[in-house]
This record gives structure tokens, sequence and C-alpha cells, in this order.
């Protein structure tokens, strides 16, 4: 890669950031610590930012030219689940928040946030929990009826659980369970989005640091209700083009890697706009950046919310590869550093 951006943005700022990002608890809806996290970044980074009604941050960068801006968009809310009803014996029904597999999440710690403040850490587990005991525990079908949260207290009863302030339509939040590592892997779950958040505070902190000015006004817009399919539905109608920078979907067909950057030429929304697309595989050649075109075909963005809420924008899709999406995920360093680079050369380098 080139010296110029890449070898200039602070990779160690965008992998301690991600870690405290990914510390902080944000399922959809439950966002507003995680938010006041980001304000208060962006903040000491030196720019402003507002709420939207519905909970997302947006970080203005003024830009040298006038005219529309562009949209730079991560969203910061993550699967979880809420407690659906309280059981007799005192473990708790859960609804899901987000699409997710159900097994990918049985044996984990959680935690549940009651409408007071008050936390509780529990493990999710199925309903027939053990071999030594439930002679089809194997088969057992994983899904929403069959699995339950095991509190850690001292609850045997449905009044036990009431009375520790737990009440259906508490959150529940998953145990992210990161570990970074010096080689630059980084597993944890929440990577989606959270890795793509950390690269679009790589580009605030570049420019803060090195004085730099994008071409034309940006606005990041983080999101607070992705996973659940409007995150970005509404955008500042100033904004022209739209990046939705998240994860990059790994498998089967697809040629990235956890160390590329993923660019989407089409999800389940259809394809993305062919200009930017095309600039942006140009620019990731340009500068060396490790990358994939691929298509994501069970896969929607801020930009689909965006697109379908009516927004009148061009639109293009990038971000991390991440493997075992909406599961135990895992990328590399390398890729956030590579989607940083990539944004970076685009929004300064636009002919």
């Amino acid at each position: 890669m080139t010296d110029a951006i890449y070898k200039t943005l602070d990779r160690a700022y965008m992998v301690n950031w991600l870690e405290r990002l990914l510390d902080c608890p944000s399922p959809s809806g439950y966002c507003m610590q995680i938010t006041e996290m980001l304000r208060a970044e962006a903040e000491r980074l030196g720019y402003a930012s507002e709420t939207t009604p519905k909970g997302n941050v947006i970080v203005t960068v003024k830009g040298q030219k006038e005219g529309p801006s562009i949209g730079l968009t991560a969203h910061v809310d993550t699967l979880g689940a809420m407690v659906r009803s309280i059981k007799s014996g005192g473990t708790l029904r859960m609804t899901p928040i987000g699409g997710y597999a159900m097994q990918t999440v049985e044996g984990e710690y959680c935690r549940v946030h009651t409408r007071d403040g008050r936390v509780y850490e529990g493990t999710v587990l199925s309903t027939k929990p053990s071999v030594h005991v439930h002679s089809d525990a194997r088969e057992w079908k994983r899904d929403e009826e069959n699995m339950e949260i095991r509190l850690d207290e001292d609850v045997r009863s449905k009044e036990d659980a009431a009375a520790l302030g737990i009440a259906p339509g508490d959150f529940i939040s998953w145990d992210p369970r990161t570990r970074i590592y010096p080689n630059g892997w980084i597993k944890s779950r929440h990577l989606d989005d959270k890795a793509a958040v950390a690269a679009l505070f790589g580009v605030l902190e570049w420019f803060k640091r090195t004085g730099g000015t994008p071409l034309r006004t940006l606005r990041l817009v983080f999101s607070t209700y992705e996973e659940v399919g409007h995150g970005a539905a509404w955008v500042p109608t100033d904004i022209e083009e739209m990046i939705a920078v998240d994860m990059g979907a790994l498998g089967d067909d697809l040629s990235g890697t956890e160390r590329d950057v993923s660019i989407c030429a089409k999800d389940s929304s259809g394809p993305y706009d062919y200009g930017m697309t095309t600039r942006l595989v140009a620019l990731a050649k340009r500068e060396g950046i490790g990358h994939a075109v691929d298509i994501y075909p069970h896969y929607g963005s801020d930009a689909t919310a965006a697109l379908r809420g009516g927004a009148n924008i061009r639109a293009a899709l990038i971000g991390p590869g991440v493997h075992a999406s909406h599961g135990m995920e895992r990328t590399h360093a390398d890729a956030i550093v590579g989607t940083a680079t990539l944004l970076t050369a685009y929004v300064t380098d636009r002919p």
C-alpha cells in the first residue's frame, strides 16, 4: 500500500477504539451508552455531532467545496434479545433482536438490563441442556421456544425473578468475548459492525491529526437500528452519495478474506451504483489495498434502508472481511485499516 494514506493512519487507535466499542452493550434499541461514547470521542477529535430523534449520531466534517455531501454510514447496534416472559421456574424466555441462528448463542453468557438500570448475568441454554439427563438433548431443536436464560441469581420461581426487577421487555446483551492478538487477528461478537465504526473513526482521527480536509462535506451517520432493518432509513437530504461501511461476508463462492476490504457489487436489494463501485475498485488497486468484489445474496445494509426509505442517492457498500457473521466472528486489523484507507482515498481524491 502507498505510504500517503495507509502508513499514516493510526492502526493502534482504531484497534483500541474497537475494543472499547465491543465492550459496550448495544443491542438494537439499547444504544444510549454507546452513542454517548461516539459523541464524546467525536468531540475530543474536534468534530460536532447531532443525534436524530430515533438515536442515530451524525458527525459532520466540512469539505473544501460547496455542494452535495458524501455520506458514510456504519451501525453501532448489534444482535441481542429481549425478555419475552419469565417462566415458572425463574428462567427467562427470550425473543431475538436481529437475524441470527439460535444455535450461535447456545451456551453464551449474557446480561439482562432492567428498566431501572440493574444488570444481571446469565447463560443462554436449551430447555434440555444436559446429555446426562435428556436422551434427546442432541436432537432437541434450537428455536426460540426451546431456549431460555438461566440467571446467576438465587431464583427458583417467577416471583423470585420478578423481585429482582426483571420484566418482559428488558434488553439482553451477549458477552462479546473479545480477543485481540499481537499478530493482528481480532475475534469477537459484534465485529458486525463495530469494526467498521472503528474504521470510520480512524478516518476522523486522520483528518484531525494531519489537518486534512475532504473535498466535499462528509456526513458520518452512525445508526442504531440496522440489525432490524431501518437503521439509516432517513439520511440528511444534502447527501448525494452514500457508502455503507459494514462487514464483508465470507464463504461459499465469495472471494474475500478476513484481511481484505470487501466491495459489494450486489446484495439482496439489488446492484449498488456502478460508478461508485467502479471508482472504489480503482482506488483499492491504486492504493494497493487487499480487496475483493463480491455478491451477498443474503444481506442488506444501511444503504438498503436509505434507498427503500426513499433517499435520492447513489450508494455503495464496502467493509472489512468478517468470518462467521452473526456468530463467533473474526477479522484482521489489516482489513480495518484497509477500509479506512479506501474511504480516505475516496473522500479526498474525487475527480
